[in-house]
């Protein structure tokens, strides 16, 4: 696994027991931030993990706003947690990090869907960051493979 995958599900981490405790990201990043100096050894993850983390947190609510506009009937507070945490990643590396390719930023977020989540979790993220990344896309509003959502609980808008 590359650092930058490790460094994502280190991310991933802190971001899920900021939601799930309602802590501030400032204090888990603190509690992680000793984690690694007292864990050399997980040095490579930890730059990126704090980067992603930070600009997460700071730019949450466009983010929010820009999942619940290519999530087609999920708010926020309706998606699981985890899935919730993946779309914020995926959202800030595509919309704020111009070093990682759309690709990859999907690719990994679904891969840690799958991973950590549920098939149908998969779809989901793969279907909301590909919509998100082709509403980049300077030609005509084509918004990528969007449509896929979760069976079950929907909301309407």
């Amino acid at each position: 696994m590359s650092a930058r995958s490790k460094a994502r599900k280190r991310a991933l981490d802190m971001l899920y027991v900021a939601e799930v405790r309602e802590l501030p990201i400032a204090d888990v990043l603190a509690t992680e931030t000793v984690r690694h100096l007292d864990q050399p050894e997980r040095a490579s993850s930890w730059d990126y993990a704090r980067q992603v983390v930070t600009g997460v947190d700071e730019a949450r609510s466009e983010i929010d706003a820009v999942i619940v506009e290519h999530a087609q009937g999920w708010s926020i507070p309706r998606m699981p947690v985890l899935d919730r945490c993946i779309l914020r990643m995926g959202v800030w590396e595509i919309r704020f990090n111009d070093e990682v390719p759309d690709a990859v930023a999907i690719s990994e977020a679904v891969e840690l869907a799958q991973s950590l989540s549920t098939e149908e979790s998969a779809g989901f993220v793969n279907g909301v960051l590909g919509a998100v990344a082709g509403g980049r896309a300077p030609v005509g509003g084509d918004r990528g493979p969007s449509g896929r959502t979760v069976a079950g609980d929907q909301e309407s808008r």
